[in-house]
């Protein structure tokens, strides 16, 4: 079911926005060749617990999850596309990194996403790192009253082909809300002006992923780090944004 909230729970949701915005923009400014994934987890660790807030990671355990996930933060490096397990690896220089954030402030869950290169950086990764950014603002962009959902995706997709990345369609955004993931399901391929219609109300987590070669995935021995079946690079970024009676509001927007 499609949850639409009042304006006045929109603004309970601002604190877990940006707590994740901070949390992320932190991580961006400290993380550097030589740090290790699972010093990020413990990093992200001990600020959910100083804040009182609830990780959305540590149990959560979907029907495509090998166990519980059992850390704090998706941890994504080079061809790794979505739900990178924090592991014993050392960053190196020009690693390509995606920081994957949900946590719930006083019962309302935020949930971002971004990627950046590790020391130096190189034009084809800033190039598609730009590319999942630029078509992120775009999706925004058309979350407004009486657009449809087809709208949203059909922005992500445009961006995508501009660039020439090819999309898959099988993880894309979704509802927010008391919990990580709820309806509706927010694909990063559609038809404008199909889908379900956006009202005042509807909280959402856009989240466009662009791998650099293929649309098909494969899976870790890990069970959850889902990577490029080609090798090739990934990129990934995300915010949470409620729709409004005027523009949309982005709640994970760094200060």
């Amino acid at each position: 079911m499609v949850e639409l909230h009042s304006a006045r729970t929109v603004e309970r949701m601002r604190p877990a926005g940006a707590f994740v915005a901070e949390v992320l923009a932190e991580l961006r400014e400290s993380v550097r060749v030589g740090t290790n994934l699972l010093e990020i987890d413990d990093l992200v660790r001990r600020r959910v617990e100083a804040r009182g807030a609830q990780s959305c990671y540590v149990d959560y355990h979907p029907s495509f999850g090998a166990s519980p996930f059992g850390h704090y933060i998706c941890t994504s490096v080079n061809d790794a596309a979505l739900h990178g397990l924090p592991h014993d690896h050392t960053l190196a220089d020009g690693d390509l990194l995606t920081l994957d954030l949900a946590v719930a402030v006083d019962g309302w869950v935020a949930h971002s996403a971004v990627t950046f290169g590790i020391g130096r950086t190189s034009p084809e990764d800033a190039r598609l790192v730009r590319a999942t950014e630029e078509a992120l603002e775009a999706a925004i962009a058309t979350a407004r009253p009486g657009r449809r959902m087809g709208d949203v995706s059909a922005a992500v997709a445009a961006v995508a082909a501009r660039f020439g990345y090819p999309v898959n369609g099988q993880f894309g955004g979704h509802g927010v809300g008391r919990t990580m993931h709820q309806e509706p399901h927010v694909p990063n391929v559609g038809e404008p002006g199909t889908g379900m219609t956006l009202r005042p109300g509807l909280v959402i987590a856009i989240e466009p992923w662009f791998m650099s070669g293929t649309d098909e995935l494969v899976v870790d021995p890990d069970g959850w780090t889902l990577r490029s079946a080609d090798g090739s690079r990934s990129a990934h970024s995300e915010h949470t944004v409620a729709v409004t009676r005027g523009e949309p509001l982005v709640l994970t927007r760094p200060v």
